[in-house]
């Protein structure tokens, strides 16, 4: 999966550095100064690195935890998010991060202390009130954990903390970790779901809509909290009867009342993304007419957004009580 290893200089030695390396001792190494030498560069093919992408170990020294956008969140009114990882290991062709980077070579900010002191930080600055921390903003939380282990790093900082609220967004089934420790009170694996059309064409390499529901239900057997993800909703002819068969499919299997929080957003993206994106695919069917731009932002006609999300959000509300349904848009 991995071609090649790339390190900062600063960070050769740093232990963490030395365990991932201890894992990927058959691939080459390359020393570089900055990350953003091999991540940052000009005339990259985003394509082709997609197929044998390159790991980049690096250290983070801003940034660490951010506001997060306005509709991103699950009823708190303190919400951030943060990123230890840059790009996903999944190829979704609706995914934002295809337009932002120039690479889609994955790199790990090793640096986990200055996340983690940060975060202390923020939750302080909100003592007394619930804070929501979102990971899986600019990766997915749990798809290289085995390599990262920054859940490992991550979960102890959460406990000192009950009014901090950890978000892990992901569509892995990377989830044995989890099902062999105790449940965090204060944490919400969260999976973002599709209809399996959807999942099919549109989310290359993740696990399939089935082993997702699987390991959702693992995890709530265990006693996790959980979240379901609707987001985004993407259109086809036939999206009526494909939404409403995936909620039927999932809360035909999940034990509603257990359930953390569930929301359904439509498809946005920034205008310059969204073009970005073209360029790579010009072929895809996803970025045909049915998509439109208004104030800097690429998303569904209007009134064919309305009515998918009147009709998703009319179904949903089926199924589970409306105190636990986010919408996000």
């Amino acid at each position: 999966m991995i071609s090649t290893l790339y390190i900062e200089k600063e960070v050769l030695e740093a232990e963490r550095v030395l365990e991932i390396r201890q894992r990927f001792d058959h691939l080459e190494t390359i020393e570089c100064d900055f990350y953003g030498e091999i991540f940052n560069r000009k005339a990259q093919n985003f394509r082709l690195q997609k197929k044998n992408p390159a790991l980049i170990l690096a250290k983070k020294h801003k940034g660490f935890v951010l506001p997060a956008p306005e509709s991103y969140g699950i009823g708190g009114k303190n919400n951030y998010y943060f990123s230890h990882m840059m790009n996903c290991i999944y190829d979704c062709r609706y995914c934002f991060l295809q337009g932002m980077y120039r690479s889609a070579n994955y790199v790990v900010f090793i640096n986990y202390e200055s996340f983690s002191d940060e975060i202390r930080k923020v939750a302080q600055q909100h003592a007394g009130e619930p804070v929501y921390f979102f990971s899986g903003y600019d990766c997915d939380s749990l798809a290289l954990e085995p390599v990262t282990k920054f859940i490992d790093f991550i979960f102890p900082v959460f406990e000192e903390m009950p009014d901090a609220f950890l978000e892990l967004r992901t569509k892995s089934t990377q989830i044995r970790g989890l099902l062999d420790r105790s449940v965090l009170d204060n944490c919400i694996v969260a999976f973002s779901l599709s209809p399996d059309n959807i999942v099919k064409s549109l989310e290359a390499k993740t696990a399939s809509l089935e082993k997702r529901i699987e390991a959702l239900q693992k995890l709530q057997n265990k006693g996790w909290k959980i979240g379901l993800r609707f987001d985004p909703l993407i259109y086809c002819d036939s999206y009526q009867e494909d939404y409403a068969s995936l909620f039927n499919k999932v809360f035909s299997v999940l034990d509603v009342e257990t359930i953390h929080s569930v929301s359904l957003g439509g498809f946005r993206m920034p205008e310059k993304f969204f073009k970005n994106m073209v360029k790579l695919y010009p072929d895809e069917k996803l970025f045909a007419s049915t998509l439109e731009e208004n104030d800097g932002m690429v998303s569904y006609a209007k009134e064919l957004e309305q009515e998918m999300l009147e009709y998703c959000e009319n179904e949903l509300l089926k199924y589970l009580p409306r105190e636990k349904y986010f919408p996000c848009f």
